[in-house]
């Protein structure tokens, strides 16, 4: 298969893959769903664009498998978790205020936003690609390292669910910002372990050798889904809610805990806790 093809398919099923989305949010009159189906969709067209066979290959690779195996194994923990979420409990905060803040306008502007966001997701499968057709014949050191970093990283965003999700279920934390665990570290350890799995990818793509020179756009990736969750889609429009929902409590826990990346706190934590 031709690179360019790989690529317009890529974009074309993500694009086509968030109509689908759009179309079940607005079915089911919740905004969450959408994640979910990114999730999923990132996973999927990951998985087929890992193992599509480029140029002169024909049987999928070692790494080909590898890759595909971690980009399926990221897809299903995070697009249950949301699924989950959005099948039990209200509308995420984040879609609930673009709700209330395009009103009539909310279907139309949610198209093109979700339709944004199936480039965004092209994007990071393109870093994907990258990783698994690194040419290099045999498995690396680097590659069973970036392995273990995703491993890493999907423990670790699976725990920072869990703690949150115990967190809330104390009738007794009820208005509370949670700072127990990871949260104590950060104020999105999920959204830093996300970033970090992404990191994995670009791991096995580079070739410090110089025989994979288009190794090193795999770093884009990362790059890009650090923007987007710090700057974008995540922290800024998590955090507003926040602050609308827990006022003065989240100021102080936006005072004490780093906001990205596990660092101890400024100063002692409040005995009464604080999510």
């Amino acid at each position: 298969m031709p690179a360019v093809v790989l690529l317009i398919a890529i974009f074309g099923s993500m694009s086509l893959a968030m109509v689908v989305g759009w179309a079940c949010q607005r079915a089911w009159n919740n905004g969450g769903w959408t994640d979910a189906f990114w999730s999923f969709s990132v996973g999927i067209v990951g998985v087929a664009a890992s193992l599509a066979p480029v140029g002169q290959m024909t049987a999928p690779s070692l790494r080909q498998g590898l890759v595909a195996a971690l980009v399926g194994l990221w897809s299903l923990r995070l697009g249950r978790h949301i699924a989950a979420r959005a099948g039990e409990g209200p509308e995420d905060a984040r879609y609930a205020a673009l709700r209330t803040e395009w009103g009539p306008a909310f279907q139309r502007r949610m198209f093109s936003f979700l339709q944004t966001q199936a480039a965004a997701g092209a994007f990071l499968v393109l870093t994907v690609a990258l990783a698994a057709h690194n040419p290099s014949r045999d498995l690396r050191v680097a590659d069973v390292a970036a392995a273990a970093l995703f491993i890493v990283s999907v423990a670790g965003a699976g725990i920072a669910d869990q703690q949150l999700a115990v967190f809330r279920r104390n009738p007794g934390n009820r208005g509370k910002v949670c700072d127990v665990g990871l949260w104590a570290l950060s104020r999105h350890p999920n959204y830093f372990f996300e970033w970090l799995g992404w990191t994995a990818y670009a791991v096995i793509a580079l070739d410090p050798g110089g025989a994979y020179g288009i190794g090193w756009l795999s770093l884009t990736g990362p790059a890009f889904i650090y923007y987007l969750l710090r700057h974008v889609s995540g922290v800024p429009l998590l955090e507003a809610a926040m602050l609308r929902s827990r006022g003065e409590a989240y100021v102080t826990y936006q005072a004490r805990v780093s906001a990205f990346f596990p660092w101890p706190s400024r100063r002692p934590q409040m005995s009464d806790g604080v999510r």
